[in-house]
């Protein structure tokens, strides 16, 4: 009797433990710059700069993309990080862009997952549905991020993209 409550007992604690580990969730407030040498699958010489407001459960961002042809990307978009099914509005540059978006935070709070889908207009004028799948995962260190984004598309997609802290 007395081995099995010190098994709960322990088992108690473990589980509580764990649990304060998932409650400790990382922020990601700041201006981060990518870090071209760390990332993949970008165009080469493309500049990012990201800004970002993060208040419990909800990350605002403004993103700002420079290619070399001096073509400048405005992104601003919200994730809303409580594991339920939303609406979304990315705005780029003069477009909207409408979908559906689901963001979760990683069992141990160093970052989250978010899935979407939208639809866009394609290069022959016809609806293009679009499927973007991202991971936000802070470094221990909390100095640097990854981005990794895949998209089930027409032409797919997959980009893993560093930030450090500015």
């Amino acid at each position: 009797m007395k081995q099995r409550i010190a098994l709960l007992s322990v088992t108690a604690l473990v589980l509580t433990g764990s649990m304060a580990l998932a409650a400790a969730k990382v922020n990601f407030s700041g201006t981060w710059v990518m870090d071209a040498s760390r990332s993949e699958g970008l165009p080469p010489n493309v500049e990012q700069t990201m800004t970002v407001t993060q208040v419990d459960d909800k990350l605002t961002l403004q993103n700002k993309i420079a290619t070399p042809g001096g073509d400048i990307l405005n992104i601003s978009d919200t994730f809303t990080i409580n594991g339920k099914e939303v609406e979304f509005t990315q705005k780029r540059n003069d477009q909207e862009i409408k979908g559906k978006r689901t963001s979760k935070w990683l069992p141990d709070g160093s970052g989250f997952e978010s899935n979407e889908e939208f639809t866009v207009e394609g290069n022959d004028g016809q609806p293009v549905t679009q499927q973007l799948a991202r991971k936000w995962v802070m470094s221990a260190d909390g100095k640097s991020f990854t981005v990794e984004l895949s998209g089930k598309s027409p032409n797919g997609l997959h980009i893993k993209a560093t930030f450090v802290k500015k």
